[in-house]
């Protein structure tokens, strides 16, 4: 099966040079590429690709307006998964982006294998690509609301073994090290991650790790 993408990016040579190496993996093709994230939006509700790889600073709309947009297709439509292209210093956008459902992020000087990766991870909605850099962001954020500061969400819903597995995605475990850690089948531990997800209104793992955080679920020293 094969998986398609769209980039998003303001710089055509990293445009071109992603779409080259992507393009020369076994079983990843992509689609099409846009120059900003207005044309991200555009192309992606033409070409339905399977991930977009989304940068943050473009003209005409930013990345992170463009993911909200993306990933806001009415019931029924597919939405792509986002991976956003990044660096460190960015990092209040890769925050707001992890909230509106970007799977994660990618550093744009990570080595090209580190690429491919990414794609096949997000495509497969499988943990975080570097969960403990992702959730050392989150953190990092998720404690610097203001005083009286309420999360979007509650846990209220979730019983206490979902509790348990929320608190495991959010310390990066993929769904065979959670059936492990809570000698459970691998089809239990999935149907758990649905639960949780379906309950809180979540598209992925990612908005799973933020939640876990914005609700004190997962403390940063954890």
């Amino acid at each position: 099966m094969t998986t398609t993408c769209l980039i998003a990016d303001d710089q055509e040579m990293v445009r071109i040079g992603f779409s080259a190496w992507l393009n020369a993996q076994p079983g990843i093709l992509v689609v099409g590429q846009a120059a900003d994230g207005a044309e991200a939006v555009s192309k992606s509700r033409q070409l339905n690709p399977d991930v977009v790889l989304m940068d943050v600073r473009m003209p005409v709309m930013d990345g992170l307006e463009a993911t909200r947009r993306i990933l806001d297709a009415p019931p029924g439509k597919p939405r792509p998964r986002v991976r956003v292209l990044t660096t460190f210093h960015l990092q209040h956008y890769l925050y707001e982006a992890l909230r509106a459902g970007a799977s994660g992020f990618l550093l744009k000087d990570a080595p090209v294998e580190e690429l491919v990766r990414a794609v096949r991870v997000v495509a497969a909605g499988d943990a975080l690509l570097a969960p403990s850099v992702t959730r050392r962001l989150i953190a990092d954020f998720a404690r610097q609301h203001p005083p009286g500061w309420q999360p979007p969400v509650t846990l209220t819903a979730l019983t206490e073994r979902e509790r348990e597995v929320l608190r495991l995605i959010a310390g990066g475990l993929s769904n065979a090290e959670i059936s492990d850690t809570l000698v459970i089948a691998e089809q239990t531990t999935k149907t758990h991650v649905s639960h949780v997800l379906t309950k809180l209104g979540l598209r992925d793992r990612a908005q799973a790790v933020v939640v876990a955080y914005e609700t004190g679920l997962v403390t940063p020293r954890e």
